[in-house]
């Protein structure tokens, strides 16, 4: 019967857990099982962080739209409403790139957003 070498299998995944924690500081990057306790946590921060990312450009659209609609003498709550009531229906990412960009049609927005807030 021939001889068979074994081990091949572990020693592939093993350094595919040494490649994930490339970086990693100190024994997590070099011990086998280390390295694997520290690819699972790493793996399960980059998950949640990708879901949490969400929330933090919400807010940044939220600051920005808030800041160009008081720059033009409106309240951040009083142009959305303004919006709403006046049937305008775009969403906080494009609004903070038209403040951006397009400052007058912003304020085309803005206007039509007070005039609705008054009535």
């Amino acid at each position: 019967m021939p001889r068979v070498k074994r081990g091949v299998t572990a020693h592939h995944r093993h350094k595919k857990v040494l490649a994930l924690t490339k970086g990693h500081r100190a024994t997590n990057h070099s011990l086998y099982r280390r390295a694997h306790e520290s690819m699972l946590k790493s793996l399960s921060y980059a998950y949640f962080h990708r879901r949490e990312r969400k929330g933090d450009m919400r807010r940044l659209w939220v600051l920005r739209v808030s800041a160009a609609a008081k720059a033009k003498g409106l309240a951040y709550s009083h142009f959305i409403n303004g919006l709403r009531k006046s049937g305008i229906e775009i969403n906080r990412k494009m609004l903070a790139d038209m403040a951006v960009r397009e400052p007058e049609s912003f304020a085309n927005l803005v206007t039509i957003a007070r005039g609705k807030v008054q009535d």
